[in-house]
Formats: C-alpha cells, structure tokens, sequence
C-alpha cells in the first residue's frame, strides 16, 4: 500500500478498499451504522452497509443527526492506537477500541442518543477488525 497521511480521507479510503476485498471481515456478521471518527478535531464518517464498508468521506459535523455516534480522540492517542496496530499485526489488549472506551473519561464512543451510541458495543468486533485492518497499510502521521 502507499503510505498515506492519516487522518486523511485517502487513508480512509485505503482502510475501505482492504476490508471490502478482505473475505474475513464478513465473519463478524453484518453491520448496519453510520460512524464518525474525530481525530482531534479532523473528522471522518465511515458507513457499514451489510459486509461492506459502503462509504467513506469527510465530515463536518461529527455530532449531526446523521451519524449513530462518534469516536473520539486526541490525533495523539489515535496516533498510538493506529502505530500499535500497525506493530502488532492488531490492537494489543490496551489498544482496542474497547478498553481505550472503558479508560476515557469521557468515552471514545460518544453520542447523545443512548439507542444509537449502542450500536458502539454491539457492532464493537466489527469496528475493531475494521481498524486492525490498517495494519496492512504504512500510514504517515501528520
């Protein structure tokens, strides 16, 4: 893979193309959200349509009615958690989305319809394969 900037839509766009292609990642089961990623600010939707990831773009409002909730972190601890994943082939057991939830005192899945931030922890393997799928690419950090 190139090596593309993350965050970037570039980078989210190559994050896509493997898992679409990635016959594993259908193992989860089928995935039914709308996602925002804010990486200090920098903010990304990624949309899960049945075994696929059907889009990804960038967003201006992460907190919209649009989205089922957020992940939300410093570019920093993002940074961590995308370096762990590339060092490690997957997040460690510090390092997934998960435990970095429990830690946070604000939580990382955040979102102000408690029904639709669920969708955070019944969908949260299919999440966490999704990011450990970057493991695949050799991301730049801007």
């Amino acid at each position: 893979m190139p090596m593309p900037l993350f965050p970037s839509l570039e980078w989210f766009e190559a994050l896509r193309d493997i898992v679409n292609s990635d016959p594993a990642f259908r193992q989860s089961g089928t995935v039914d959200l709308v996602m925002g990623v804010d990486v200090g600010g920098v903010a990304f939707k990624v949309v899960f349509d049945a075994w696929d990831v059907a889009e990804v773009a960038t967003l201006d409002n992460p907190d919209s009615d649009e989205i089922d909730f957020v992940l939300r972190m410093s570019a920093d601890n993002w940074r961590d958690l995308i370096q762990n994943i590339h060092d490690h082939g997957k997040a460690d057991r510090h390092h997934t989305l998960n435990s970095l939830d429990l830690q946070s005192e604000d939580n990382v899945a955040q979102g102000s319809d408690y029904h639709r931030r669920d969708k955070f922890y019944r969908f949260n393997q299919s999440i966490q394969d999704f990011f450990d799928a970057s493991a695949r690419i050799d991301s730049t950090f801007a």
